[in-house]
């Protein structure tokens, strides 16, 4: 086919998903619809909590509402659509819907990378300067970190799509994927794609090493504070309260930045799904379970919300 440089005859993309066994797809149909119905269910839920109950209105449990809104929104992105696919036989998606998935998807995952930085900062302020932590962490520094974040991620996103879908898509248009992720698209150019791992790899360095590096400088800092506490009791204490989001870092950027910071040629399809499946869909399923059950803080407000006595627990 004759494709020209700025137009692509390709209208619709189909996605291929996991498997084309009927009977595969209605068994992970009814895996993925569980997994997304908790993760709605349990992120609305800390949102509800942290919205109602005055005494989680701290810096901490601020930027854990807008994580756990960035995850219900990021599952939302894709496994709607993808359990649609698993029990239909028309697997299809407009060529501008591939383009809004795209850029909506990476606006949640770059945003949540730098609120991933902003948690650290704050864990590191409240336990290496507690004493000054209502005036550092202050109203307007949150709000600032947390803007500051979704504006990064409109506009990295933005040049990553535009990057993307300024090729030329003159067929195939099957995406061996469950939604348009910019590497499995980028397969199906009919151009040479250097430019756009030379282009991936920089932004992916920017977006994901720099808010780890950020992260790991925080907790080299709290962990060096933690040593010096003499109580055993409090070590444990002050470690605990960084348990969490170490674990949430660890389970949602590991996976993104094998996925984007090695070149497209080293890709695996199934590889690149299992990630995907790792930072889009556990990661968002994981984060309530780990940031509640052993939070005494969201326990308490669970159980206030619900009017039952916290003798319960």
């Amino acid at each position: 086919l004759h494709c020209s440089r700025n137009h692509s005859f390709v209208t619709e993309f189909i996605l291929l998903g996991f498997s084309r066994n009927p009977r595969t797809n209605w068994i992970l149909f009814s895996l993925f619809l569980f997994l997304y119905l908790f993760t709605a269910l349990g992120n609305g839920l800390i949102v509800t909590l942290i919205r109602v109950d005055a005494r989680l209105h701290t810096p901490m449990y601020f930027f854990l509402s807008i994580l756990s809104l960035l995850d219900l929104s990021y599952a939302t992105t894709t496994v709607p659509q993808m359990l649609v696919h698993l029990i239909s036989k028309n697997k299809t998606i407009s060529y501008a819907g591939c383009v809004v998935q795209m850029y909506i998807f990476l606006t949640l995952g770059i945003t949540e990378t730098w609120i991933f930085a902003a948690m650290a900062y704050d864990r590191y302020v409240a336990i290496c300067h507690p004493l000054h932590y209502g005036v550092q962490m202050s109203q307007t520094l949150c709000v600032l970190l947390a803007v500051s974040s979704a504006l990064c991620g409109l506009i990295c996103a933005l040049v990553y799509t535009v990057f993307a879908m300024n090729l030329p898509y003159c067929g195939p248009n099957e995406i061996n994927h469950f939604f348009c992720e910019i590497p499995a698209v980028l397969k199906l150019a009919c151009a040479d794609t250097s430019l756009n791992d030379q282009v991936d790899f920089i932004l992916g360095f920017i977006l994901l090493l720099i808010p780890l590096s950020l992260i790991l400088a925080s907790y080299i800092r709290i962990f060096t504070a933690i040593l010096k506490i003499r109580s055993t009791q409090g070590r444990i204490k002050a470690f605990s309260t960084c348990a969490s989001h170490i674990t949430v870092v660890t389970i949602f950027c590991v996976p993104c930045r094998i996925m984007y910071l090695r070149p497209g040629s080293e890709a695996s399809p199934d590889d690149d799904k299992k990630l995907a499946l790792f930072y889009n869909v556990i990661s968002a399923f994981l984060n309530p379970i780990i940031y509640s059950l052993r939070n005494k803080d969201v326990n308490r407000a669970f159980f206030r919300l619900f009017g039952m006595s916290e003798d319960a627990q």
